[in-house]
């Protein structure tokens, strides 16, 4: 078994980096490659430095989020913790499956540390979707800001597809919530039971959700106003209204797991939606690709403070009995 899923894990890996490897091939094959590697060189190295610098400060303010939400389910973690798992998870998804990748490593580690499995697990997804709402939020201001670069077909699909997301989650959520665990092993509904109390827990603290979702909304705003920046930098000047627009739908179609975090179909997807703002595709895709630099040394840099801070992993561990083993009810994060 553990072959087998090992054999299928390095099949998937195979098929991400191909289905990157493909789009890209795609994209050079319908694009003009000088202008390509022309954009690129434009690109001072100072200002690549600067925004790479802006990237990390940005995922610091992640792993405060991200710490607010498990610890809101009892999994009281340390700042010092909450940065390893997040950082390390940073790291991963540089090798899984789309953007979210990196958040089953973040979660698996924080599970052997954590007070409260349950409430890791929660949280961590929680701080997903708060991420997607965010990038949601934010891509409705795009539209809204830009209607004449739109034409009506176009923006009756973008509310089609967004009452449709809203009415799929209004009829998801109250059958999670109200799920028959009588129905399922005894084993599994204890977990459901434990995810229903870091829930519960979670619920009646609203304000800090709402400052989690405002933390992830300047994160994904200050990925937006990097990305500008390294487009102004290499000429192409648009407003910020299109990038508000253009760059987070971009990142939710890299979240599809057919390529290797979203490489070739964030940039494919970039190029489509600033067209209709005056921007070329070869210039866009070569903007792209240069973020893509900068995500990739981002995640080393992770990965680097991931091991520096485990230098101190044991000084500062957390209790690794969980609450669910004590029989306690997961306590909310101390102020």
């Amino acid at each position: 078994m553990t072959s087998h899923k090992k054999t299928r894990s390095w099949q998937g890996a195979v098929l991400r980096i191909g289905g990157s490897v493909l789009a890209l091939l795609l994209l050079f094959h319908f694009l003009p490659l000088a202008e390509v590697w022309t954009t690129l060189r434009e690109l001072p190295a100072y200002v690549w430095l600067l925004v790479l610098t802006g990237y990390l400060a940005a995922h610091v303010v992640g792993v405060v989020k991200w710490r607010l939400m498990v610890n809101l389910g009892g999994a009281a973690l340390s700042f010092r913790q909450a940065a390893r798992c997040y950082f390390s998870g940073l790291f991963s998804t540089l090798f899984l499956p789309s953007i979210v990748g990196g958040d089953f490593v973040r979660a698996g580690l924080a599970l052997h540390i954590g007070r409260s499995k349950a409430g890791v697990l929660l949280g961590t997804f929680l701080s997903r979707i708060l991420d997607f709402v965010a990038l949601g939020l934010l891509a409705a201001v795009g539209i809204l800001l830009v209607p004449s670069a739109l034409s009506p077909e176009t923006r009756r699909i973008f509310v089609i597809v967004g009452v449709a997301t809203a009415l799929l989650l209004a009829i998801i959520a109250p059958i999670v919530w109200w799920f028959p665990a009588r129905r399922v092993s005894v084993r599994m509904r204890r977990r459901i039971v434990h995810l229903r109390r870091a829930a519960l827990s979670t619920h009646q603290k609203p304000q800090y959700v709402f400052a989690a979702l405002c933390l992830a909304l300047f994160v994904q705003a200050s990925f937006i106003w990097l990305m500008a920046q390294v487009a102004s930098a290499t000429g192409l000047r648009l407003p910020f209204r299109a990038w508000l627009f253009g760059w987070p739908l971009a990142k939710l179609c890299a979240v599809i797991p057919i390529t290797q975090g979203g490489i070739g179909i964030r940039e494919a997807a970039l190029a489509i939606l600033l067209v209709p703002f005056g921007a070329r595709p070869a210039v866009t895709v070569a903007i792209g690709l240069a973020w893509e630099a900068i995500v990739i040394a981002g995640a080393l840099l992770a990965l680097l403070g991931a091991f520096l801070l485990g230098r101190f992993w044991v000084a500062d561990a957390a209790p690794t009995v969980s609450s669910e083993a004590a029989g306690q009810t997961p306590s909310l994060p101390q102020r």
